[in-house]
């Protein structure tokens, strides 16, 4: 495998399938399925999930709620997400630690580097919950700190397209895809991957980020065995 290490990070928005908002059980299934397969080659996992499915904190600021109560009321959805993620791959046979970095003993364990790595190197699946544990700061933001924390060998971004494009594919029927870019060309092209903290946090630290397709079979498998799917952004 070409990575022994990953940090995966998923859309909460993804795991609604064709809902309006709230988690599709389905979608759930499927994504244990795929994280199953690489788990199954020795593959070390770390997951970062979003909460947009349940709350976004910048759309509830814009309504006029206060932005700190919002974020941290973001924060407690993907804590919900993460153990939706966590019963969807124990019930396929993997062992698994959720952490927060808010403290929340009663369900989840508080984020401590060192038993994180421990757990990944013992084979179990770590998923990180509540962010960074400060507002103003995204799931993005989160998924590399944690990614640059335990030494993980890439961020996987696992979104709805299928890589990086030089405009928007879904507006845009000719927009062009890259297979590889720099961090540097990414900034001087104005495009998108994600948002600028996080972006620059995984540049610093030299963390490539490949961003893919989470819903197509077997494209996560592929990325660990080395073949090109989606976008790699890389020094």
């Amino acid at each position: 495998m070409k990575y022994k290490r990953i940090l995966l990070k998923l859309s909460g928005e993804a795991l609604m399938g064709e809902r309006q908002y709230g988690i599709d059980p389905k979608i759930l299934a499927e994504y244990a399925d795929e994280i199953k397969q690489i788990h199954d080659k020795g593959v070390e996992i770390a997951i970062v999930i979003g909460g947009g499915n349940i709350f976004r904190g910048v759309a509830g600021a814009s309504n006029g709620m206060d932005r700190v109560q919002g974020d941290y009321m973001g924060m407690l959805a993907t804590v919900i997400n993460g153990m939706a993620l966590q019963g969807a791959l124990e019930d396929k046979g993997m062992l698994t630690r959720l952490q927060t970095a808010l403290k929340i003993e009663a369900i989840a364990e508080p984020y401590i580097k060192r038993r994180a790595v421990r757990h990944l190197e013992k084979g179990r699946i770590v998923i990180f919950g509540a962010g960074t544990g400060n507002p103003y700061f995204t799931t993005d933001t989160a998924a590399v700190l944690r990614g640059v924390e335990v030494n993980a060998d890439v961020i996987l971004k696992g979104t709805r397209v299928d890589g990086i494009y030089d405009s928007d594919p879904e507006k845009n029927a000719n927009a062009v895809k890259f297979d590889s870019i720099s961090f540097d060309d990414v900034i001087k092209k104005g495009l998108n991957v994600m948002d600028t903290t996080a972006f620059t946090l995984s540049q610093e630290n030299e963390l490539p980020i490949v961003v893919f397709d989470m819903n197509k079979k077997g494209n996560l498998m592929k990325i660990c065995e080395g073949e090109n799917v989606g976008t790699v952004v890389k020094i």
